[in-house]
């Protein structure tokens, strides 16, 4: 063809994991094929992009992003692939590219199997839309097909993630089993241990990261892109965080159970997930070795939320993360005042949101309030240990059920959220009033339905809690009730194995919920 040499031609070669097995969509055979067309016309090949191993639902793949740079600077203005799947599968940003963008920048595009011309007016350009959406279609298909065929291997309990979860490695003679990394494994027990003792998150985490104990991104070989001078962390180990060690304590897959569908993808075309609720993940318990036994997994849960990383204070408290508020059941800080050298307690929800009468302060002097409470807690330990008032006790009475004790704090959410609404509605009639403006308003109630969601969420989490989940075993309890009652000062680690929650009610009144049933 005369005056094809002035073509300066960029042959396209994609190859995507879901078109490997298909040997007519090779890159061998791609690339012969475009060869051989470029040959017969006597085109002037300048450049060859090949993407092997990408999707073409999307346009993130770098050789045809250096293809695009290369037309924007005018080295090609000629583009030839096997068929348009080959350019993209999203049909949206194909047909940009064909009926936008390559018209602007004067380029050419071929599809042979298509035979889709630019610089020709024929019927095969006019159908190249439907076309576009059929090569969509089909990947959309091809990825129900994948998902379809993973969640089926999940449910039958195979492990089909990538990456192995810290303290486990894939079974050399099966890559869909776990099996323990002693290494790693020793790390989880040792988390775990410091949990049982009562230890925060970020205490454990500066507690590994002090002894040079590696960190799982260190054992992936994970590359650090900050810059570390020589006074930091030698970057062998890394530096553990909060999250990570929240990540480990809460995952069941120590267990030997195996967790998988935490996340999903958006839609196809992307690569962003987010994450599935806990009533969808598909859980497979006994697949594998454990690390951890169940009974200590599940008694840790009820320990990390009275575990939590608190505010550094200058004094230490030993009831601070157990105490919460009897009437609204959001938590109670304790503080120091300087003026009065003494120390008190406050409810959290009252001192965030005072100005809405939502609760009260729930001020107590803590010295005080701890004395009280120990004292409670020693006579309930005392009767605990007296088997023949025991049994006296149950002949006359009943245990309260743990059930019950959930019933009443969901009316109590209930009753705040109640509130909220109430308060939601009055500012909004404020705002019509002209007593706040819409800025006011929108801040406020962006607040209040904030605590509504939060609310709502944990009405959810104790309508799911099972009423075993926050018993010990009896002659666990007993050993620590005898050490309790043996130390003068007992420490925070028995305290919290001994209690779930201490309730303080405005009025004075004092709930303390044991992890073990108790008569008073």
């Amino acid at each position: 063809m005369v005056g094809n040499n002035s073509f300066k031609v960029g042959i396209y070669i994609r190859l995507s994991r879901d078109d490997g097995n298909l040997e007519s969509d090779s890159i061998v055979s791609q690339r012969s094929l475009l060869n051989q067309y470029v040959k017969e016309n006597n085109y002037n090949l300048i450049e060859e992009y090949v993407d092997d191993g990408f999707t073409g639902t999307n346009f993130e793949r770098p050789s045809f992003k250096r293809m695009i740079k290369d037309i924007e600077f005018g080295r090609i203005n000629m583009i030839i692939t096997k068929d348009m799947s080959r350019l993209g599968r999203d049909y949206i940003g194909t047909g940009e590219l064909i009926e936008k963008y390559f018209p602007n920048k004067n380029v050419r595009y071929i599809a042979i199997n298509d035979g889709i011309d630019t610089f020709i007016d024929n019927t095969n350009n006019d159908i190249a839309p439907f076309k576009a959406i059929m090569n969509d279609m089909y990947a959309k298909d091809i990825s129900k097909k994948v998902k379809t065929s993973l969640h089926s291997r999940m449910k039958e309990g195979l492990y089909v993630s990538g990456r192995c979860p810290f303290g486990y490695m894939k079974d050399p003679n099966n890559k869909n089993h776990l099996v323990i990394n002693k290494e790693q494994a020793e790390i989880v027990r040792l988390i775990f241990d410091l949990a049982l003792k009562g230890k925060t998150y970020h205490y454990i985490a500066q507690y590994l990261t002090a002894r040079k104990i590696k960190t799982p991104a260190s054992y992936y070989n994970y590359v650090w892109n900050t810059k570390c001078s020589t006074e930091c962390i030698s970057q062998e180990y890394g530096v553990w965080v909060d999250t990570t060690i929240k990540s480990i304590l809460t995952n069941q897959i120590y267990v030997g159970d195996t967790v998988q569908g935490k996340t999903k993808k958006i839609n196809y075309k992307l690569k962003k997930t987010v994450k599935n609720k806990p009533n969808d993940f598909i859980i497979v318990e006994n697949t594998h070795e454990e690390i951890i036994d169940r009974e200590t997994f599940n008694y840790v849960q009820t320990l990390l939320p009275k575990n939590v990383k608190r505010p550094e204070k200058k004094r230490f408290y030993l009831l601070d993360g157990l105490l919460y508020c009897g009437d609204c059941k959001h938590r109670i800080t304790v503080r120091y005042q300087n003026k009065t050298g003494r120390s008190y307690t406050t409810c959290d929800y009252y001192r965030t949101y005072s100005k809405y009468h939502v609760c009260t302060t729930h001020t107590n002097n803590y010295d005080v309030l701890e004395r009280v409470i120990l004292d409670n807690i020693k006579e309930v330990c005392k009767n605990y240990l007296d088997k023949n008032q025991i049994t006296d006790y149950i002949g006359n009475m009943e245990f309260e059920d743990n059930t019950l004790k959930i019933k009443k704090q969901i009316e109590s959410l209930e009753i705040t959220n109640n509130k909220l609404t109430e308060n939601l509605d009055k500012n909004y009639m404020n705002m019509l009033k002209g007593i706040i403006d819409e800025e006011q308003y929108l801040r406020i109630s962006e607040n209040l339905k904030q605590e509504i969601a939060n609310n709502k969420s944990s009405i959810d989490n104790l309508k799911n809690e099972s009423s075993e989940s926050n018993k010990i075993d009896e002659k666990q309890i007993e050993k620590y009730i005898n050490e309790f009652l043996s130390l003068e000062n007992p420490t925070r680690e028995l305290i919290i194995n001994l209690v779930e929650k201490i309730y303080i009610y405005q009025d004075k009144t004092i709930d303390i919920i044991f992890t073990f049933k108790n008569v008073t």
